[in-house]
């Protein structure tokens, strides 16, 4: 093989073209410097591209088969080109992320989008499952960092930082009997089962005697649909549409529930790269832009009575 790139770019501007005299004035070359590179190429081939008893540069047969080829080559030298200058200037070329499940799926979509377009020669790896899951593929160095809920310290091997929060409501399936109510207090939280987060070294507040845990919100959720039990859930986790039966949050002011705190982690001692840095400070800013859906993202306010 003795034909070169600069030979396939000047065969596919002929051909693109239809003109050997239009391919050199595109390319700044002499008409005799297209013609002996294409007649180089084709005898390196064994093939005639073009068919010169016409009057334009018409393809032959074979010249249409190989003109593809030709085109996916320059598409890889091209690639091949962008790959090394990105990691030329100091770009990593692997990027593994772990995601908890329940983070809103608006703001991993919108980054994910922005990724793709910012760093489309980056080889990345997406990991998913719950806030325990996550952390234990940074711990494994099957991540390089990790998005979760805050569920308690972590161990101190790991860097942190707080990058948002995400609001969180009172769920219950639309004919559980606190559905009912237009507010809801304690007292009647203690009548039914709880459902909540099963977290090995972070307090969770129960309101209930009766209690089921998991270790994914979504479990939670879909138990709650079962009408298993109430349970206190992140927003977006509580609205999704994906339950055989839609959740109703119930308005419950008393417990004064606080927004549910997101963290990024990585194993002490590793300098996040400036990819991740953008990563980190992106993802704080989309947590901060997402918002709820319009029925829940204000305070529930109950119905005012009619007092005539």
């Amino acid at each position: 093989m003795l034909w070169t790139l600069d030979q396939l770019r000047k065969f596919v501007a002929t051909a693109d073209s239809g003109s050997f005299s239009v391919a050199a004035r595109q390319l700044g070359k002499a008409q005799s410097a297209i013609s002996t590179a294409i007649g180089l190429l084709e005898a390196d081939l064994g093939v005639e591209l073009f068919d010169r008893s016409r009057r334009n540069a018409q393809l032959t047969d074979a010249g249409q088969l190989l003109l593809l080829e030709a085109r996916e080559l320059l598409r890889q030298a091209e690639a091949l080109d962008n790959r090394a200058r990105s990691l030329s200037s100091g770009s990593e070329a692997r990027l593994s992320l772990a995601l908890d499940e329940a983070l809103p799926y608006a703001a991993i979509s919108s980054l994910l989008r922005e990724m793709s377009a910012r760093f489309s020669d980056l080889e990345l790896t997406l990991l998913s499952g719950t806030a325990t899951e996550v952390a234990d593929y940074v711990d494994e160095e099957r991540a390089h960092i990790a998005f979760h809920f805050v569920r308690g310290a972590v161990p101190a091997h790991f860097e942190q930082r707080h990058v948002g929060a995400v609001p969180q409501g009172v769920f219950v399936a639309n004919d559980h009997p606190l559905a009912r109510l237009e507010v809801v207090e304690r007292k009647d939280l203690v009548k039914y089962r709880q459902l909540m987060m099963h977290a090995e070294d972070a307090y969770e507040a129960t309101y209930s005697p009766k209690l089921w845990r998991s270790d994914s919100f979504y479990s939670i959720a879909e138990m709650v649909a079962d009408d298993l039990g109430w349970a206190i859930l992140p927003v977006n986790v509580g609205t999704d549409d994906a339950y055989d039966k839609p959740l109703k949050q119930v308005f419950c002011p008393s417990l004064a529930l606080s927004q549910l705190s997101v963290r990024v982690l990585w194993r002490q001692g590793w300098r996040p790269t400036p990819t991740v840095q953008w990563v980190q400070s992106r993802f704080t800013e989309l947590l901060g832009q997402v918002q709820a859906p319009d029925d829940a993202a204000a305070p529930i306010i109950p119905p005012t009575r009619d007092r005539s």
